[in-house]
């Protein structure tokens, strides 16, 4: 006796079922990609955004200390990124090749940001400046105040005059310290014109200025 067995219908549900897994298996890396490609799209477009958005640029700025007259290296700039504000020169990163190999005319600071003002030829002082050092009381240095330091100095006449006389404008090579009579000695870099009405002054009162003040 022959018997007929018919296929199970669920035999081929099961079949259909593999190969629709199939299908979707080769389905889903498309859905993949196109969703990586839009995410990678979306980050273009912000990246770029915040790149117009930002002011900043890559200026120069000083590594390490450089004393004034010594010859700047390369290894005393480094690159930081600011938004410079109106009326303030400052080196581009593109300039470095021109920094290096000149001179400082003030001493640098570390951290400081890079200006023309502050580079020149060799030969120290600079021609038309000079340097004077100036006796202050320990207990009158301005807090802050360091070899690269803007001041503005005020003359007085003569001991125990008030510090009415003319304000001169300086910058400080060095701060040395205070001696066992608690008066400190102060190096600047003025004009020339000015060294000797600094120098003979009975006594000098210094006003830290902000960097960008003068």
């Amino acid at each position: 006796m022959t018997v007929t067995t018919a296929p199970a219908r669920g035999g081929v549900g099961r079949v259909d079922g593999a190969t629709g897994s199939a299908l979707g298996a080769r389905r889903a890396p498309r859905h993949v990609l196109v969703g990586a490609a839009l995410m990678l799209a979306f980050a273009l477009l912000f990246g770029l955004a915040a790149l117009r958005a930002d002011p900043a640029v890559p200026v120069l700025a000083v590594a390490r200390p450089v004393p004034a007259g010594q010859v700047i290296a390369e290894a005393d700039l480094r690159v930081v990124r600011v938004a410079p504000e109106a009326g303030v020169d400052l080196f581009v990163e593109a300039e470095r090749s021109t920094v290096v190999g000149r001179t400082a005319r003030v001493p640098l600071v570390e951290g400081s940001l890079l200006a023309p003002g502050q580079v020149g030829a060799a030969g120290w002082p600079p021609v038309g400046e000079s340097v004077v050092a100036v006796p202050v009381p320990a207990g009158r240095l301005p807090a802050g105040l360091a070899e690269g330091s803007r001041v503005s100095v005020l003359v007085a006449g003569g001991e125990g005059a008030e510090a009415t006389g003319p304000v001169v404008a300086a910058s400080v090579v060095a701060v040395e310290p205070a001696t066992s009579a608690g008066v400190s000695t102060v190096s600047l870099l003025v004009r020339s014109a000015e060294a000797q009405q600094v120098g003979a002054a009975g006594d000098a009162v210094l006003i830290l200025e902000s960097p960008g003040g003068r």
